[in-house]
């Protein structure tokens, strides 16, 4: 229990009571600690593991140049570079286990970039004073990175900051000892959904990818489970996506706050991974339930899921925005791409007869996608619901001709 270490980041010149006051949990608890400094300024009271000098030139730069901008955003954005490089080259030399980073905006700023180089299975916490603050874009947040609120950690310590900071230790080391990194001896297919009431294709095809030898991982697509899902697949995690449920491109064209940020249904296509796509719940943006509703949806239906979400119902021109944007973004791909276009719905609460049904809007979106649909695109039209059985069949007979033919990795 006491052989992992780690690896504590922050500005020494300004938090180094803090830090140390982290490094002494951890030690206590049996762990080992690496500290790393990243202020540009000060010193800290006594000489960390790792210099904000060589942390600065990990980056390609130093800290006079830091010093010489003149500016404090451009200088933690030097030390934001180097950190990431070095905290990325550590763990391929597997120096450390976990990794900690304390701050407050600033330190936050630059946690964020360390988190997202490295990749799924490293512990990763950060202790910040604005956690969970709307002011963190999505896109920056790395798929498996864990936050804790540090309450009263502006300046100095003192008795609450340091039960947020001793709980922050045992969870970093307590990870590093419990962690299950992914073995990676199952090809992963990444694919989007909502809860089952919605949309039900995983039920059918998660056991039928399995018998194929391939592990599947699904992500709730409300936001934060797109932003992993794009996340992992720009890491190269997947051999394939099945991206059914893009209802946060429609949320993002729209905006909503419940957002994975601009870059949604773009990874998979960035670097070149097979990739078929559906628009499943476009029809639909989220809005936070426990918020006023915008004036700008007030004649428009509306879902409550539950006291968090509330999704309104897009008309046919808002519709067609969303087509063409999924359009857009798809023309992007470098690599096989397919869109099955389930012509009888494309979510539960659409379906002929039930609650959301509208027929003139889903047409505006098939006519919308049949128009713009780009020509790199594998297009298929299915006279079938999305949780109807044929969907899914549709999407293993493209999963298996592809394999077949070697674009998809076992």
């Amino acid at each position: 229990m006491s052989d992992k270490t780690i690896l504590v980041i922050g500005t020494y010149d300004t938090k180094d009571d803090e830090l140390n006051y982290v490094a002494s949990r951890i030690k206590a608890q049996g762990g080992h600690v690496l500290m790393m400094d990243v202020s540009v300024l000060g010193d800290p009271s006594t000489p960390t593991d790792y210099s904000k000098h060589t942390v600065a030139e990990a980056g390609g730069s130093s800290i006079q140049a830091a010093i010489d901008s003149g500016d404090e955003n451009t200088a933690m954005q030097i030390m934001a570079e180097g950190c990431a490089a070095l905290c990325l080259k550590l763990w391929q030399d597997r120096v450390f286990d976990g990794i900690m980073l304390l701050g407050g905006s600033m330190g936050t700023d630059l946690a964020l970039d360390v988190t997202a180089a490295l990749p799924v299975g490293v512990p990763k916490y950060i202790v910040s004073t604005v956690s969970f603050s709307p002011m963190l874009p999505p896109e920056r947040l790395a798929p498996d990175v864990q936050m804790i609120l540090w309450a009263g950690g502006l300046y100095g310590l003192n008795a609450i900051c340091k039960s947020s900071l001793s709980q922050a230790a045992g969870a970093v080391l307590g990870a590093a000892r419990a962690v299950e990194k992914p073995p990676r001896d199952r090809p992963i297919v990444g694919m989007t959904s909502l809860g089952s009431s919605a949309l039900r294709y995983m039920l059918r095809l998660k056991p039928a990818l399995e018998e194929r030898g391939f592990d599947l991982a699904v992500f709730h697509a409300t936001g934060m489970g797109g932003r992993a899902f794009e996340g992992l697949a720009g890491q190269g995690a997947f051999t394939c996506v099945m991206d059914f449920c893009t209802q946060e491109v429609g949320n993002h064209v729209h905006g909503s706050n419940i957002s994975a940020g601009s870059d949604r249904l773009t990874a998979a296509g960035r670097h070149g991974i097979p990739q078929i796509v559906s628009a499943g719940c476009y029809d639909l943006v989220d809005i936070v339930a426990w918020q006023d509703l915008p004036d700008k949806w007030a004649s428009h239906p509306s879902h409550t899921h539950n006291r968090l979400i509330n999704s309104v119902v897009l008309n046919g021109e808002e519709r067609r925005d969303v087509a063409r944007a999924h359009c857009a973004r798809l023309a992007d791909a470098k690599g096989p791409t397919a869109f099955l276009m389930p012509a009888r719905g494309f979510g539960e609460w659409d379906r002929e007869g039930a609650d959301l049904h509208d027929p003139e809007g889903l047409g505006a979106f098939l006519d919308e996608m049949r128009s713009k649909i780009p020509s790199n695109v594998d297009f298929r039209e299915l006279d079938c619901h999305i949780n109807d059985d044929a969907f899914a069949d549709a999407a293993l007979e493209i999963f298996d001709r592809w394999r077949e033919k070697g674009m998809i990795a076992d």
